[in-house]
């Protein structure tokens, strides 16, 4: 345990999101809500992370399972902040320090910035410090009220405030430093005496100034930084804040996007210089792009890893695949999870795959499906192929060597495995294995039947 712990006020239901799911859970930029935050505060040193948990708890906690760093504390029924931090006494028991407290819907919060709070907050032996921003519109914060030499004195709920009080610029972010031995001496006094009957954690600032404590406020420069999510509307705004800052530190590395303000890369994703992106492409999950690759328009890969030098084509569709390098896909071709394509691999126009481990130099140009599958190195499959895999019970495999020439329009019955340098002619449905150097065939014999023309008109 450091001297600096974090509690993140994530109990609330977010009411306005008019969702079945809670507000702290929502995804944005490839994250949930509540762990951009978390992650704030843990860059920041905060040891150990109390996270106040209310509505869908269970579903909460088990976000976080296996995170040692984090404990959750019960908000039982939701009065109010200063009653949520209350909650999070018994989960802080023994620690002594100064306690940072967070709200878990400012997914905006830079870790940098927390450290700044924590740096100015010491370096004043304060007992309370506030964040805080001054606003042209400060309509719906509660206002910081400050004596005639600049003491803060007490922070007012924007509901609570006098006209006078309501004309303040200066607003509270909800982020605080307190040491602890005045936050839990204090916190038990708290009352419900205003509009909304909910305990403030504002109050104890107001307690502060009246025990002669030292209660501090510092202006942050970026407003966006403590901007809440209270809506879709809002949700929206902030992920293409995230977004932003996302873009930029990926160009700032070496990668080229067409046009950043279209390109929807999430948080986690790698991608090695000299890159190029093209609009409308959106990269998720755990994916990392080599060196010199070619994104083009319309391109989603969700959960790859991809080497140097490959190019994804126009409206391609990836997910949960490993590509070497020097790979092609695409135009409008679907990686199903599972795929392994080795070097100089080509999947073509209309291509599906599904599992398939597809060795050097193997294409798969156009309009064919392939599942289950273990192809050879410098494997033709032509146009219209089929890896029958599925009998309506259970999957079976495909296997094909080195060299295998396979024609247009052939099924692959699995199981069924095509030797090396064998060549099965258009037409086929291969339902036994092909011995290797072999041609297959399987064709109902052509008939022509001349004057057809003539005698059909008659």
């Amino acid at each position: 345990m450091t001297d600096i712990a974090a509690i993140v006020l994530a109990a609330g239901k977010g009411t306005r999101m008019k969702s079945g799911l809670v507000k702290v859970l929502h995804p944005i930029a490839g994250r949930p809500m509540i762990d951009w935050p978390l992650e704030a505060a843990r860059a920041a040193g905060a040891l150990p992370i109390v996270m106040i948990v209310g509505h869908q708890a269970d579903e909460v906690r088990k976000r976080f399972e296996g995170q040692p760093d984090i404990r959750c504390a019960l908000q039982a029924e939701q009065l109010g902040t200063g009653h949520a931090v209350a909650c999070a006494a018994e989960a802080l028991g023994g620690f002594s320090g100064t306690a940072l407290i967070l709200c878990g819907d400012t997914p905006l919060l830079r870790s940098a910035t927390l450290s700044k709070l924590l740096a100015f907050h010491r370096s004043q032996a304060a007992s309370v410090t506030v964040l805080t921003a001054c606003m042209d519109n400060p309509h719906g914060y509660g206002r910081v009220v400050r004596d005639g030499e600049g003491r803060v004195l007490r922070i007012v709920e924007q509901k609570d405030a006098t006209p006078e009080e309501q004309a303040v610029r200066e607003i509270n972010s909800g982020i605080y430093c307190m040491e602890s031995d005045f936050l839990f001496a204090n916190i038990g006094s708290l009352g419900n005496s205003n509009a909304q009957n909910e305990f403030y954690l504002t109050d104890l600032v107001a307690m502060a100034a009246e025990q002669g404590a030292s209660c501090l406020a510092m202006a942050i420069d970026d407003c966006d930084e403590i901007m809440g999510v209270n809506d879709r509307a809002q949700l929206a705004e902030a992920a293409r804040i995230l977004r932003r800052r996302i873009n930029r530190e990926l160009m700032l590395s070496g990668v080229s996007l067409v046009d950043p303000d279209h390109s929807y890369i999430d948080q986690g994703v790698v991608i090695g210089p000299d890159t190029v992106i093209h609009p409308n492409c959106s990269i998720t999950g755990r994916t990392i792009i080599g060196n010199g690759c070619l994104i083009e328009s319309g391109v989603s890969i969700s959960g790859c890893r991809m080497g140097d030098g490959c190019h994804i084509k126009a409206g391609s569709v990836l997910e949960d695949s490993e590509l070497f390098n020097s790979v092609s896909v695409g135009p409008m071709a679907h990686l199903r999870p599972g795929n392994v394509l080795k070097d100089r691999v080509k999947i073509g126009n209309f291509v599906e795959t599904k599992k398939i481990v597809m060795g050097e130099g193997s294409k798969a140009s156009h309009l064919t499906y392939l599942g289950d599958a273990e192809i050879g190195r410098d494997v033709n499959i032509g146009c219209g192929t089929i890896t029958c895999n599925y009998d309506g019970v259970n999957k079976h495999r495909t296997v094909i060597g080195d060299n295998v020439f396979i024609g247009s329009d052939v099924q692959l019955v699995a199981p069924v495995t095509v030797g090396q340098n064998a060549l099965v002619a258009a037409g086929t449905t291969v339902t036994r294995d092909v011995p290797a150097e072999a041609l297959a065939i399987s064709r109902v014999p052509q008939v022509n039947k001349e004057r057809w023309w003539r005698r059909k008109k008659k």
